[in-house]
């Protein structure tokens, strides 16, 4: 069972932010990596962990811990305003300490697993 593991943030951590719909399109992706049969493990990162490096730090940890066998980063770390520099360290954070895994990306939680296999593929033909 490939092991996946998704990166991004904690819905209910953003000021000022509807958690809701987020929050139902993460389970809604964890429902179908396990109807895909394939292991997630979420790192949802607490928005208030952005300053000081302590968000980079638990996901190095986190990237430590196991070896996976695809990496998603999410929408959110991607796409908000200001967040470039978070963004560019989780890509080389992944790359480097996950140097064999798949990186993908996702237009929404809720379409993870379908981003996953497109990039488990793409390891597979290259």
């Amino acid at each position: 069972m490939p092991n996946i593991l998704v990166i991004g943030f904690d819905p209910h951590t953003i000021p000022g932010f509807d958690p809701a719909p987020v929050a139902a399109a993460i389970e809604q992706g964890s429902k179908l990596f396990a109807e895909l049969g394939l292991a997630e493990d979420l790192f949802l990162i607490d928005f208030a962990e952005l300053d000081g490096g302590r968000a980079q730090a638990k996901l190095v940890e986190k990237l430590g811990s196991t070896t996976y066998d695809a990496v998603v980063v999410g929408g959110g770390i991607r796409k908000g305003p200001g967040l470039l520099e978070l963004f560019q360290a989780v890509v080389n954070l992944v790359h480097w300490h996950q140097p064999d895994a798949a990186i993908a990306f996702n237009d929404s939680a809720g379409d993870s697993p379908d981003w996953v296999l497109k990039a488990l593929e793409q390891k597979r033909s290259r």
